[in-house]
């Protein structure tokens, strides 16, 4: 039987087409704008999780075999993978079961929150080591990460997208399964104009002048 290497980090990634990307920021940076943004948040989301030292596995939509993937020149130690049917939790359900057939521990995260750094995905990777399952929530009540050593469909099934309390939910879905839980603290994810507040110092230079004029 082969030994499973320690931990995976799948990242979830939708590919930041203008007009389809970040759309919810719009308002404020226009469709080329937000594509914009949503890029510099995938690259930056890439090169925090392979800081880590960690495997690292893009889930990602269109699959992998899209030309469009190129035009980003991604690091060549990614894994690859394309995202499953159904809904968001149908896809995270999907890539951690099949993620867990070659490693001991999953960590899922997406591209919106750039204070999800290396040093902090690695230590909610150490949680692990006293937990079941490691969460970090989101300001708006989702969550930038969840981390696990066994899944269970009961995380993932039946859930609403996308509202304020699916971090909640979720934290109760892990009691029902008496699993023990690693709460870290709460990050901000950059989905609305609101948000760009949260955003590292210089991440908006040279964006109020492409914004609304699409």
């Amino acid at each position: 039987m082969t030994q499973k290497s320690q931990t995976c980090i799948i990242l979830f990634a939708k590919f930041p087409a203008k007009g389809k990307a970040k759309t919810r920021l719009q308002p404020a940076l226009g469709s080329e704008g937000a594509a914009m943004m949503a890029c510099k948040l995938l690259l930056h989301s890439v090169e925090q999780a392979l800081a880590t030292g960690f495997a690292v596995e893009l889930n990602v939509s269109p699959a992998p075999s899209d030309p469009c993937w190129q035009t980003l020149d991604l690091p060549k130690s990614l894994l690859w993978s394309a995202q499953a049917d159904g809904d968001l939790g149908m896809r995270m359900l999907s890539a951690s079961q099949n993620a867990l057939d070659n490693f001991e521990q999953v960590l899922l995260i997406g591209s919106d929150c750039p204070d999800l750094t290396a040093e902090r995905i690695k230590d909610a990777a150490k949680q692990l080591e006293q937990h079941d399952i490691t969460l970090i929530p989101a300001f708006d009540g989702g969550y930038v990460l969840l981390g696990f050593k066994q899944v269970n469909a009961q995380l993932f099934s039946n859930m609403t997208w996308s509202v304020s309390d699916v971090a909640a939910v979720t934290e109760q879905r892990i009691k029902d399964l008496r699993w023990s839980l690693a709460r870290m603290k709460p990050l901000p994810d950059i989905d609305e104009p609101k948000d760009l507040q949260y955003l590292p110092r210089g991440w908006l230079d040279g964006y109020k002048a492409t914004a609304y004029n699409d």
